[in-house]
């Protein structure tokens, strides 16, 4: 399974953007789809973004389209998720995730791989 950390995180005010990094080892990062959750205090993990292997495939749950892009550097083996437009709601640990051979989908338990999580906070 991939080795997934995640970085990028911190701090921010409404309307602010991040842009989170999650680097993967291994040499099988070109042949997993991604995805990125959320789980915000008090709250189940739930899906945020998506992308196939190839890059050409992407998606969005509702809350985060036209805000968040998920996209890929296959020769650094790193998923990004850029972050524009913050709401407080958006507060949460974001995860990355990894599904070796198969195509990207919403559901976290399709995912065998993840990483530790890096924090957002969004103040109002």
């Amino acid at each position: 399974q991939a080795q997934l950390v995640e970085s990028g995180g911190g701090l921010v005010q409404a309307g602010a953007s991040l842009r989170l990094s999650c680097a993967a080892s291994g040499r099988t990062f070109s042949s997993c789809a991604m995805g990125w959750f959320r789980q915000a205090p008090g709250k189940e993990r739930e899906f945020a973004a998506a992308i196939s292997q190839s890059g050409d495939f992407t998606y969005y749950t509702d809350s985060v389209k036209g805000r968040f892009t998920i996209s890929r550097d296959n020769a650094k083996n790193t998923v990004y998720l850029q972050m524009n437009s913050l709401k407080p709601e958006d507060t949460a640990v974001y995860y990355c995730a990894a599904r070796f051979g198969m195509p990207p989908t919403k559901n976290a338990q399709d995912f065998p791989s993840w990483g530790q999580g890096t924090q957002v906070t969004v103040s109002s």
